[in-house]
């Protein structure tokens, strides 16, 4: 039955693998759609399950099958959890991204485990999940996902970053919705922390006492991606074949590297952001807790850059399958031919009924 209010479980699995972001929140239309965030938690992996995500990309399809199983039953535990310890009752679905094990577009693939119909079954809830696989059938990139949430939830932007795993952007252009992925960030900048044994830079403080090495620089600027149209996006694999084998090529110290990367991070938005100098940008995802970053921003470009409450700069991407799940049991697009370049606007996600 279509209704104008809905209360929802959105769970986020990004290529940092920062953890499971989960999100229960209302969403309501009145004209135009309005959310309130109720609860939000991240729950970190282990380093087992860390360490099993990361080798994705290297494995079989029928190991990644298996996985796909016990990562399913692991993350309906996650969510049950959430649930018991929050004392929600009231849910109309849950809406799950999965986690990322293969994306390969051109070659007509995506793969995300944990939308399998036993998620549905453990947790006894409607679940609303798999939304990229039929955007790569239609012939589109099956990402970015997020911007018809920046479209419809936050219109008051001239653009919208969120910086994760890789940097992606969404904005209007000539009367239609246009996102892509600028560029490789923590994806890249936390493989290097972590021969040091941290997790992250915290605020770039790391980067911030490196030295820019400019070779390196003008290669990273130099590959083929950016000089791409979109649609377009990115995964590990690109990563792991461009990105990684030029920067190991030049032996550098961490904090070097960082502050390269870092530059190229930075000089890379101020390009994506060439067409409205002066325009609105709001800016979420871990990336946006890099003080050092977020500062080499400001100092290349005139827009104006809004950081908000740290509540929506952690969970905006899990909010926004909230709100993809919604528009899916609705029966409304939630997959833009502007922005994945499919045949066509559609609305994607297998409903999965307990």
């Amino acid at each position: 039955m279509i209704k104008n209010n809905y209360k929802v479980i959105g769970v986020m699995s990004g290529t940092s693998l920062d953890g499971i972001d989960l999100i229960y929140a209302s969403f309501e239309l009145n004209n135009t759609w309005s959310f309130n965030i109720i609860k939000a938690e991240t729950i970190p992996y282990s380093n087992v399950w860390k360490t099993t995500l990361k080798s994705l990309v290297s494995l079989s399809f029928e190991e990644i099958k298996k996985i796909d199983k016990s990562y399913t039953t692991y993350l309906a535990s996650v969510i049950k959890d959430f649930i018991n310890a929050n004392h929600i009752q009231d849910i109309d679905a849950v809406c799950s991204h999965g986690h990322t094990a293969l994306h390969q577009p051109d070659k007509g693939l995506t793969y995300q485990i944990g939308n399998r119909e036993a998620l549905s079954k453990l947790l006894k809830q409607r679940v609303v999940c798999d939304f990229r696989v039929q955007d790569v059938e239609l012939g589109g990139q099956g990402a970015p996902l997020v911007p018809i949430g920046d479209e419809l939830l936050f219109s008051e932007f001239d653009f919208c970053i969120n910086f994760g795993g890789f940097a992606n952007i969404s904005t209007h252009i000539n009367n239609q919705r246009i996102a892509y992925d600028i560029c490789p960030v923590n994806i890249v900048m936390n493989h290097y922390v972590k021969t040091l044994g941290l997790e992250y830079d915290d605020e770039g403080k790391l980067a911030s006492k490196g030295d820019v090495n400019y070779e390196l620089l003008q290669s990273l600027n130099a590959l083929d991606f950016y000089n791409e149209k979109p649609p377009k996006s990115l995964g590990l694999e690109w990563v792991n074949s461009h990105v990684f084998p030029l920067i190991d090529s030049k032996a550098l110290e961490v904090k070097d590297v960082l502050r390269t990367f870092v530059e190229h991070v930075a000089i890379q938005v101020f390009r994506s952001l060439g067409d409205k100098p002066k325009g609105s940008v709001l800016i979420t995802g871990g990336g946006a807790y890099n003080s050092f970053l977020i500062k080499r921003i400001k100092e290349l470009t005139q827009n104006k850059i809004v950081i908000p409450l740290d509540e929506l700069v952690e969970f905006k991407e899990a909010l926004i399958f909230c709100f993809l799940g919604i528009l899916r049991l609705r029966n409304e697009n939630n997959c833009l031919q502007s922005v994945t370049g499919a045949s066509r606007n559609h609305s994607s996600g297998k409903i999965f009924h307990a």
